[in-house]
């Protein structure tokens, strides 16, 4: 691990993330009636409970309005839900802001170009193994661990770990 992410990620005190091809393996199972089923971590969830309780704030901002993300996001308690927003950079510095954070005291993580946005006000930018090569480049770290299946989880234990290193 660069000693370098360890370190800016010390000071994190918002986490950001993308949900399609983040939290899930971008999978998009269609039902007869029309409605849609997504299938999450239960090791995500756990990591991202983890965050909260250490003082970490999770937001959630996602290209696509789904209910099961909005279910999702209110079982783990998440309150900085914004569904069905593309345009990632404008409402990431309206939430910085209303912290009166830094955008060093941020982190996010996103696969696809529109994460490219919430990258910019970011200290830390991760990016899972399957995000599209330019996420991947403009990353600080790609997770070993696959979308949908505990990637989440890498980046909220490596969050937690620089955090409780003193």
């Amino acid at each position: 691990m660069d000693s370098g992410i360890l370190k800016r990620a010390k000071g994190i005190k918002l986490f950001v993330s993308d949900i399609d091809g983040v939290w899930t393996d971008g999978t998009i199972i269609m039902n007869a009636d029309g409605s849609e089923s997504v299938v999450f971590s239960i090791l995500d969830g756990f990591g991202l409970m983890s965050l909260m309780n250490a003082g970490i704030e999770v937001a959630i901002i996602s290209g696509r309005d789904n209910p099961a993300v909005a279910a999702r996001a209110k079982k783990l308690k998440i309150e900085e839900v914004h569904l069905g927003f593309l345009n990632k950079g404008e409402l990431i510095q309206d939430i910085i802001g209303r912290r009166g954070l830094q955008s060093d005291q941020v982190a996010s993580i996103g696969d696809d170009l529109p994460d490219l946005e919430m990258f910019e006000h970011s200290a830390l930018r991760f990016a899972p193994p399957n995000a599209v090569a330019a996420v991947k480049a403009a990353a600080d770290y790609v997770c070993s661990t696959a979308a949908g299946h505990g990637a989440v989880r890498e980046v909220c234990d490596l969050l937690l770990s620089a955090k409780s290193d003193n």
